[in-house]
């Protein structure tokens, strides 16, 4: 039975184990049952289901996972949490912990050995300093995926979900969308963490795309110009793309696209929607 989403239970495990938080690993533990459940919940975790953890710490959410899904893999970076996994986690058959860095682990290969391959979903309570970078490797690494659900700071999360023109829109969000369909299912306050963090939470479900939404002929120059366009965000796009060298053409070639899509010179980079930037992407692949 589940049962470390209750404070007391998570502090004995702790005092027993005479666990000290490491904050490098940006470690703080879930402490609240109704956010596990709505967590379980957003991710629509059925007994079908095969889902990678990233994180799991002392086990909080991997014992509710366990309780709903088929298999769970949960991967954790800290070495002294593995003793208390195997102790938490000892009443479920259908767990196994990988102590591994989620950034150097092949997860294609582990897809392929433990779900033959097939669509996944991942869990993760994320620390906040690795956040994007998690994220951005679970989509480049083309994992099959139905969805990640995941712990974020909150504005973070706003970050993933709004469009051009706000000043959180920015790389990130057009990274998510391309990739899913952000979609915030709750807010969570300090206190419901131990120890508790400075800033507020929210959980964040990306439904993945089985296709993305916009046709980019080259993935990877529709992220370097989206990158460029943000790496100065109070110069114009021109100026930008011109200044960054990853981006292959001249001033006068970019001026020339802007112009044939009809996009003002003095357009920042924080204006233009997901399609224009495949659309531009895809005009500089062919000069």
């Amino acid at each position: 039975m589940a049962s470390l989403g209750i404070p007391q239970n998570t502090i004995a495990v702790l005092q027993k184990y005479n666990f000290n938080f490491q904050k490098k690993f940006g470690q703080n533990f879930l402490i609240d049952t109704h956010v596990l459940d709505k967590i379980i919940d957003a991710a629509g975790i059925t007994k079908n289901d095969f889902v990678l953890e990233i994180g799991p710490g002392i086990g909080t959410m991997t014992q509710y996972l366990c309780e709903h899904a088929r298999e769970v893999v949960a991967v954790e970076i800290d070495k002294n949490l593995i003793p208390i996994l195997e102790d938490t986690l000892s009443d479920y058959d259908n767990v196994s912990v990988i102590n591994e860095d989620v950034l150097k682990l092949n997860l294609d290969e582990l897809v392929r050995e433990k779900n033959d391959g097939q669509p996944i979903k991942v869990v993760a309570n994320l620390p906040y300093y690795i956040t994007t970078p998690i994220i951005m490797g679970l989509f480049e690494s083309h994992v099959p995926l139905q969805n990640i659900t995941v712990m974020v700071q909150k504005e973070v999360a706003d970050r993933m979900q709004v469009g051009p023109g706000t000043k959180d829109y920015g790389a990130l969000s057009l990274a998510v969308q391309y990739y899913a369909r952000p979609e915030i299912v709750a807010n969570v306050p300090p206190n419901c963490f131990m120890p508790r963090p400075k800033v507020g939470s929210a959980v964040i479900r990306l439904t993945c795309h089985q296709v993305p939404p916009v046709e980019a002929e080259d993935e990877k120059l529709m992220f370097k110009v989206i990158r460029a366009s943000f790496n100065q965000r109070r110069k114009t796009l021109v100026n930008g793309l011109n200044n960054s060298p990853d981006i292959p053409i001249t001033k006068e070639e970019i001026v020339r696209i802007l112009e044939a899509m009809q996009l003002p010179l003095t357009i920042r980079g924080e204006a233009l929607t997901l399609q224009q930037f495949a659309e531009l992407s895809n005009r500089m692949k062919h000069i």
